[in-house]
């Protein structure tokens, strides 16, 4: 993860480039300014074909070509291509049929970017099924991060090397950064506090304007503000409904449908209960977290440093859930009708494993409620994030490891 003529190298490349031989369209979806047009630059600089083929769907005229002659297009962008990109996909609205017939009757490989997963998950996959791989970028990881700010540190965690107190101190410095501006590209590059909350304003802005206003044609922005504001104060709680509604002005109906637009444009991620007993666990009450810590800071206003905020715990918990989201794991918690409660509930390889995040530092105790999970469960592995504690403790015979919270990695345990 270095900086390389003005690229920071994604952990998603690795998945694109082992796809870029087969005949599947691959789309590379993700939140507006994580990246993705910089990595479509970066694909197409590396291949090295002079017969590629490069549109951007914010130019009107490409993008009316594309859907209402598309027989022009091919002949103009496709015929005698070897690879074909597509920036800004979003704005095709209903596209996926003349995607379709490019992938049918060209023998080229085609690339698309886009910000938001509606299009594709409603209106194109119908026409795509078998004829496309969906992967998701998100802004850095605090791995590509730490890969960029310091290469050498950043490649010793990435290793799994034995850390200690002086190491943890230095990578912690870089942490109270992440926690507070988060990990969007441009936010990253950001030389100052100052310039990282207005780049962050302004992509929380331009999100409004163009993602809900103009792709999606969504009117209650102001209601849309409030929901994200309410959902960035109540972050790893249980979601009440009807407490939304009252706070937001908006229905049922209607909240449910904003809080699939938040999820669906990557600004927030749900949280499902894991459960076995219905009796005695919860199944229903989603907790949501934000993509990035920085989006949900601005949606509160607070750029404080965690020291100085009482929200500290709702930061450390929201980095771990990005984290397991950019890594692709689904989000789940557990918690009974008693009230214990795990944060976060791992299925990896067929293993449950669970994950409580703990915002007092050097405490080697283990609750109640993840001890009751243990007993419950039995999983092969358990583990704690704190802020600086490295230990491994045995609980009923069952490791649990003591970690950084920015250690914490299931697959490289």
């Amino acid at each position: 993860m270095i900086m390389n003529e003005g690229y920071v190298h994604r952990i998603l490349e690795k998945s694109i480039r082992a796809y870029s031989k087969s005949p599947e369209i691959i789309a590379i979806i993700g939140p507006r300014q994580c990246g993705k047009t910089t990595l479509l630059k970066h694909i197409v600089s590396s291949l090295k074909s002079e017969k590629t083929g490069i549109i951007d769907f914010e130019d009107r005229d490409e993008l009316n070509l594309f859907m209402h002659d598309i027989k022009s297009f091919a002949e103009l962008h496709v015929k005698g291509q070897a690879f074909l990109f597509i920036d800004e996909f979003q704005y095709a609205a209903g596209g996926g049929k003349n995607l379709k017939y490019l992938f049918d009757h060209f023998p080229i490989k085609i690339f698309i970017t886009g910000s938001s997963s509606t299009e594709l998950s409603i209106q194109s996959i119908q026409y795509l099924v078998g004829r496309i791989f969906v992967l998701n970028l998100y802004p850095f990881s605090f791995e590509e991060y730490l890969g960029f700010k310091e290469p050498r540190l950043g490649q010793l965690i990435d290793d799994r090397l034995e850390i200690g107190p002086e190491i943890i101190k230095r990578v912690n410095r870089h942490y109270a950064d992440f926690q507070i501006y988060g990990g969007y590209p441009r936010v990253v590059l950001s030389s100052t506090n100052d310039e990282k909350e207005i780049v962050i304003k302004n992509i929380f802005n331009t999100y409004l304007l163009r993602e809900i206003n103009q792709i999606l044609n969504y009117r209650d922005e102001f209601k849309l503000t409030r929901l994200i504001n309410a959902l960035a104060l109540q972050v790893g709680s249980g979601i009440n409904y009807n407490e939304l509604s009252s706070v937001t002005g908006f229905k049922h109906k209607e909240l449910l449908e904003a809080i699939d637009i938040l999820e669906k444009t990557f600004v927030i991620q749900r949280c499902i209960p894991f459960y076995k007993n219905k009796r005695l666990e919860l199944v229903k009450s989603p907790k949501f977290y934000f993509v990035d810590n920085g989006f949900r800071n601005m949606a509160i206003k607070n750029f404080l440093p965690t020291s100085s905020r009482t929200d500290a715990g709702a930061l450390n918990e929201n980095f771990i859930a990005t984290e397991l989201v950019k890594k692709g794991y689904t989000l789940r918690y557990w918690r009974t009708k008693s009230k214990a409660e795990v944060d976060f509930i791992i299925e990896e390889g067929g293993e449950i494993i669970p994950l409580e995040v703990k915002t007092t530092p050097e405490k080697r105790s283990v609750s109640r409620s993840f001890r009751s999970f243990l007993e419950k469960y039995e999983p092969p592995r358990g583990y704690i994030s704190s802020q600086q504690m490295v230990d491994n403790v045995r609980i009923n015979d069952i490791p649990v490891s003591i970690v950084p919270h920015w250690y914490f990695d299931p697959r490289k345990a």
